[in-house]
């Protein structure tokens, strides 16, 4: 039975009841599989069944790369699935401003998660969910043996792709964000992160680090065109952009998700922080954005609870680190003994300052005006025209003070 049917089965049932003609008490059916959204299809996917098998809960998994208009869609029709799973807590804390989540105390280890990773706290001190699977940022790819020098690069040496199934643009924002991040610290990207009136869109953290940024997109319209129209894994049926991009495309600034991309070459990729290597360059490493997939709770089914806790714990975020190939926010999960992975997992889990990557804590609908704006910029800088900056984050600032909610569900973005 589908959600609204036993809403209308029970509506039937109370009005029998208060009728008199019967006595009857409604529950609903425990065999019910528990439903999941999330955002990995294909290889990854499947991989991420199997780990759910494991722990013999029925289930049916959807896996969409557009969950955010999926996971509306449901919602507004009364049918959100039992657990959702998304790239950031933007809209996570707004359906629980809208008090749609259920608290997930009691099921996850805290000590296991720290900071920015652990779960952050409501106004009641609930906290509505947890990372089940992370990703580094503030990284630079490059092909083993050609290691970049520690300096600024021209804009054809980089690998750039601005397409996505979901959100076009939102690999431009992890440029601009990597930038104010180096240049600014984790202070203030977190405040404009946050939406702090301190440091608006139209100030100078923002304003100076899309300027740099824009600088280097002015370095070369054809490239500038070929990033905007070129698709951020690349070809599909080839190894990424990194190993199948333009002649001269040697470097990729992508999180470690990346390596994905690569498939069959994955080994012959290296990577260093990006600090150096940014626009106007010769930044030290100031913190490194991360990013995660975060589960959430829009039910209080048991089954649900007992699922969403097996895949937070350690156990489970084991097996999926291990078979998966991918990188958990559990710090006492072990990384693959592999130099590379150790490394990118010392960096998401280990003690430097850390932040949660900007755009995906920023209410959705200033967080779609990032995006744009990215697009626009790169666009204009492609037929060669004026970028703009400080109108196009004139009117990003709108769309920031039209906001109402400032985050209630969430505290802060980076670790100290």
């Amino acid at each position: 039975m589908t959600r609204r049917f036993k809403v209308l089965v029970l509506l039937v049932v109370l009005l029998l009841v208060s009728a008199g003609s019967m006595v009857a008490v409604w529950s609903q059916r425990d065999d019910e599989p528990v439903t999941i959204l999330g955002p990995w299809t294909d290889e990854q996917g499947e991989q991420f069944e199997n780990v759910l098998r494991g722990f013999g809960i029925p289930f049916e998994y959807q896996g969409t790369a557009a969950q955010r208009e999926v996971l509306l869609s449901k919602v507004q029709s009364g049918e959100p699935p039992d657990i959702a799973i998304m790239p950031g807590v933007g809209e996570l804390a707004e359906y629980a401003g809208q008090k749609r989540l259920k608290s997930l105390n009691g099921l996850y280890a805290e000590e296991e998660y720290g900071a920015p990773w652990k779960p952050v706290a409501g106004p009641q001190q609930d906290a509505y969910w947890v990372p089940v699977k992370a990703d580094l940022k503030s990284i630079v790819w490059y092909r083993e043996g050609d290691r970049p020098a520690s300096s600024p690069a021209a804009l054809a040496s980089w690998c750039i792709g601005m397409g996505d199934d979901g959100a076009s643009g939102w690999p431009g924002s992890d440029w601009i964000e990597d930038l104010v991040l180096q240049r600014e610290g984790p202070d203030t990207y977190g405040k404009w992160a946050l939406g702090d009136d301190e440091v608006p869109w139209t100030g100078a953290a923002v304003r100076s680090a899309w300027e740099a940024w824009a600088g280097l997109l002015r370095q070369d319209e054809e490239a500038a065109r070929r990033a905007l129209l070129t698709d951020h894994r690349g070809d599909p049926a080839k190894y990424g952009l990194l190993f199948d991009g333009p002649e001269g495309c040697a470097l990729e600034h992508q999180g470690s998700f990346a390596r994905s991309f690569y498939r069959d070459k994955r080994q012959q990729a290296g990577l260093m922080d990006s600090a150096p290597l940014l626009p106007g360059g010769g930044y030290r490493v100031r913190a490194h954005e991360v990013t995660g997939d975060f589960a959430a709770l829009f039910s209080d089914r048991p089954q649900a609870r007992d699922l969403i806790e097996r895949l937070a714990s350690r156990e489970g975020q084991q097996k999926w680190a291990d078979s998966a190939d991918v990188f958990s926010a559990n710090r006492r999960v072990r990384p693959r003994d592999r130099p590379l992975e150790q490394e990118i997992a010392k960096r998401l889990t280990g003690t430097g300052p850390r932040c949660l990557d900007a755009s995906d804590v920023m209410p959705p609908a200033v967080r779609d005006a990032f995006y744009e704006a990215v697009l626009l910029t790169i666009a204009r800088a492609a037929a060669g025209e004026d970028l703009d900056v400080p109108g196009l984050l004139t009117d990003v600032q709108k769309v920031a003070t039209a906001q109402t909610d400032r985050r209630p569900a969430l505290r802060t973005v980076c670790s100290t």
